[in-house]
Formats: C-alpha cells, structure tokens, sequence
C-alpha cells in the first residue's frame, strides 16, 4: 500500500530514520507533560519512533489515505487518529490541560500551527517541528535581523525557541525545492506581558507591515499626537526585542496598563 504524497496538502514524506529518531528524542517534556500530539503523520516516519517512547501519543492527519495506511500499519494507533484539520481543534478539550506538539509539519500550513498553538499557549508546553529552513530560521532568530518579524515576537514572548538542525532535500520523498530545519520551543515563565495583549500584536502587526520605515513613520496611525521616546525615534521593527514591544505598546497605549 502506498501513499501518494498530495501537493494540495503540502506533503512531503520524510524517509531518513536518523532524522525521524533525532526528531522524536528532542523532546524535553517540559512540566513533566507526556501528553503528544503529533500533527501530520503520513506514513509514520516519525510516529513508530514517538510509539517506542513512554508517552500518551495522538496523531491528526486530514489525508484519508494516509489514515488508512496508518490503521493497516501500525494497530496500536487503533482509536488515536484524529481525521481532521488541527488548525480547527480545541487543544486542551480533546488533548488535555497540557500538551508536546511534534511533527514534519506541512509546508502550507506550518506557520498556521504555530499561531494556533499560540492562542493555546497555557496549555502547549513544547513544540518540536519541521519547517522550510527560512521559515525555521525565522522563528528562532533574535531582533536586529531582516530574518526577525512578527511570527519571531509573538512566539519568543511566551516561548525559548532553540534551532537545532537543518534537513538536506534528499531526506525526504517527493524532496522539496529547498532545505528544511528543526526548531524546539519550550514554554517560559511569561505569564503575562504586563500590556494589553491584542493592542501588543497591533503594534508588532503595524510595525513589520511597513517594515521598512521606521517606527515613527510606520505606527503613526496609532500614536496620535504623542511622540515616540528618544530610543524608538528612528529604529525599525526588527531591532526591538519582546520588550521593547511590551514597553512601546505601553507607550501608545498607557491606560491599557495591565497592573
């Protein structure tokens, strides 16, 4: 039985074992969780490792034909298999309070993950995932980096965010145009960021939307009549740290101060 990778669905089936067992041995269960979701299995590269380990293992798969291959080759998966989009699942309600994501994510829909996992984030102790390299490099970079933007703050707020291999394009079937990397996120301590947090992302969002001008110019729809601090005069968005972010949302937005 084989399984025909779906272009639609932004597959692409890794065949190298190394890479699968390094994979599933970077997880640090974090807080102790055991709980694991794994998001796109396909043919069970890296779930037969996951299954040798001692966890409580899920896995979502949309593609019907690789559902089926998983239920013929691998039985103790037998009512583990979630048949739908992860984007559209309540996390903590079918998974538990908390959870390990881990999988070769599909290119289309990778950042997606991320975001989702973020609105979840007091439940979703750790992530371990395959990404396109850029994409990867993007996540786990620091401020001061034209690489840096707004996936890069939202998830290192909350998130320590570790790149921990690149994937050459002949580890996989069909192998994809360009390279891939590995990347971990462990939850921090951040429980709140003290500032509002939906006027947070409003300023991330505007800020890297026009990413070439500087802050001043670029956040001008929000700032009114206030002048930006010295400090933030004449910077862009991708030399601002998490807080800075967190101190120039307070700035804009003073009332909003969560206390």
């Amino acid at each position: 039985m084989k399984v025909r990778a779906k272009k639609s669905l932004g597959q692409h089936f890794l065949k190298d074992n190394q890479i699968s067992q390094d994979i599933a041995d970077a997880m640090r269960f974090h807080e102790g969780v055991k709980n694991v979701i794994e998001v796109g299995p396909g043919t069970g590269a890296l779930t037969k490792f996951l299954l040798k380990k001692d966890i409580d293992l899920k896995v979502v798969e949309i593609d019907r034909e690789s559902v089926d291959y998983l239920n013929v080759h691998y039985h103790e998966l037998h009512g583990k298999i979630l048949e739908e989009s992860f984007l559209k699942l309540d996390l903590p309600q079918v998974f538990g309070e908390k959870l390990i994501i881990i999988g070769n994510f599909p290119y289309n829909i990778s950042s997606q993950i991320l975001f989702h996992a973020l609105e979840y984030k007091e439940s979703v102790t750790e992530v371990i995932g395959m990404f396109q390299k850029e994409v990867a490099e993007r996540i786990a970079i620091g401020p001061g980096s034209k690489a840096y933007g707004i996936l890069s703050v939202l998830l290192q707020a909350y998130y320590d965010i570790e790149y921990l291999f690149t994937v050459d394009q002949d580890a996989f079937d069909p192998p994809p145009k360009v390279k891939s990397g590995v990347i971990r996120l462990v939850r921090n301590d951040v429980m709140s960021l003290n500032c509002d947090e939906k006027r947070f992302k409003q300023v991330i969002k505007l800020g890297f939307n026009q990413r070439r001008k500087t802050l001043r110019n670029s956040l001008k729809s929000i700032l009114g009549e206030k002048i930006l601090p010295d400090k933030f005069q004449t910077e862009r968005p991708e030399q601002l740290s998490v807080q800075d972010f967190v101190e120039l949302t307070n700035f804009i937005f003073p009332q909003e101060i969560v206390k």
